[in-house]
C-alpha cells in the first residue's frame, strides 16, 4: 500500500503496476485529487480499478486507462444517494470471465454467470429493484447537464467554482489549502487550513474546537452549513464546489468567511 499524509499524493512513481491498482481520483476528505493519468502504465498487467465519486462530471478523466471506475449519483449531478454506478473495461471483463473465487459471492455482487458476464446488468436489469423516483430524479440531473453544455459546461462550472475559492485563498492573510500542490487541489472538495499563527500555536484538540465553533457562527448566520473539515483531517473547512453549487453564492459565502474568523478570534478562549 502506498499512502500519504492529508493534503499530499502518495509517491505514484512507487505504485506496481504488475498488480491491480485500487486508488481515489478525488479525495473528499484531503482535498487532494490525481491531476492527471500519465502515472497509469499503458503496459499494466493489473487493473487500475478507480473510486471517481466526486470526480466524474466535474474533471476530465483519461478512461482509456481505467479499467474499473465506480461513482454515485449524489456527488457532481447532485441526485440521490446509495446509488452507484459502474464502467468495467474489456480488460476487467476478461478478468471476471476467467477468474473464479474461492468464496462464495451474494447474488447482489455476480456479475458473470456460467464464466461469461451478465451483460442485462448493464442494460437495465436489475437484481433488487430501485426506486423509480431516485431513477427519474437522476433523470432529471442528467438533462440539466446537457442543458448548460454537457460534460464540458460542468467542468467548467466545478473549475469557475474552484476559481473564487482560489482567488480568496490567496488574497487571504489566515487561510490556505491543505493540499499543498496546486495540480493535485481538488475543485469540488476543497479543503482549508487556518495558518494564523494564534491558532497554529494551539493544540489539536483546541485547533479542532476553534474550527468547529467558526463552522457554527456561519451556521447560526445562515451564511454555510456543514463546511467543517472531515472529523479525522486537519482542522479546518471543507467546501463544495461542484457543477451544482452557484458561483454567485460562493462569491457571497467568501466575505462571511473573513467575518466568522474575525469573530472566532475575539471570541475564543
Amino acid at each position: 500500500m502506498v499512502t500519504a499524509e492529508y493534503g499530499e499524493l502518495p509517491d505514484l512513481g512507487a505504485v506496481d503496476w504488475k498488480r491491480d491498482v485500487v486508488f481515489t481520483w478525488n479525495g473528499t476528505t484531503s482535498g487532494v485529487r490525481v491531476p492527471d493519468g500519465n502515472w497509469i502504465a499503458d503496459d499494466r498487467e493489473g487493473l487500475a480499478i478507480c473510486d471517481a465519486t466526486s470526480a466524474v462530471f466535474a474533471m476530465d478523466l483519461p478512461w482509456e486507462k481505467l479499467d474499473v471506475v465506480t461513482w454515485s449519483w449524489q456527488k457532481v449531478l447532485g441526485s440521490e444517494a446509495a446509488h452507484g454506478m459502474l464502467v468495467l473495461s474489456p480488460r476487467a471483463v476478461e478478468r471476471l470471465e476467467n477468474y473464479t473465487p474461492d468464496w462464495p459471492l451474494p447474488k447482489v455482487f455476480r456479475m458473470t454467470k456460467g464464466g461469461k458476464l451478465i451483460e442485462g446488468i448493464f442494460k437495465g436489469e436489475t437484481i433488487n429493484t430501485p426506486s423509480m423516483l431516485a431513477v427519474e430524479d437522476v433523470l432529471d440531473a442528467l438533462k440539466w447537464a446537457k442543458s448548460i453544455g454537457g460534460l464540458e459546461g460542468m467542468i467548467a462550472r466545478a473549475d469557475a467554482n474552484a476559481k473564487i475559492i482560489s482567488d480568496f485563498v490567496e488574497a487571504s492573510d489566515w487561510l490556505d489549502f491543505l493540499a499543498k500542490t496546486p495540480e493535485s487541489r481538488s475543485t469540488t472538495s476543497i479543503c482549508l487550513k487556518i495558518t494564523d499563527q494564534w491558532f497554529t500555536d494551539l493544540d489539536e484538540g483546541d485547533q479542532a474546537k476553534a474550527a468547529k465553533a467558526l463552522v457554527s457562527l456561519l451556521a447560526k448566520e445562515g451564511a454555510a452549513l456543514d463546511i467543517g473539515a472531515y472529523r479525522d483531517a486537519p482542522a479546518g473547512l471543507r467546501i463544495w464546489a461542484g457543477a451544482t453549487v452557484e458561483a454567485d453564492d460562493l462569491a457571497a459565502l467568501m466575505p462571511w468567511l473573513d467575518w466568522g474568523y474575525a469573530e472566532l478570534k475575539k471570541t475564543f478562549k
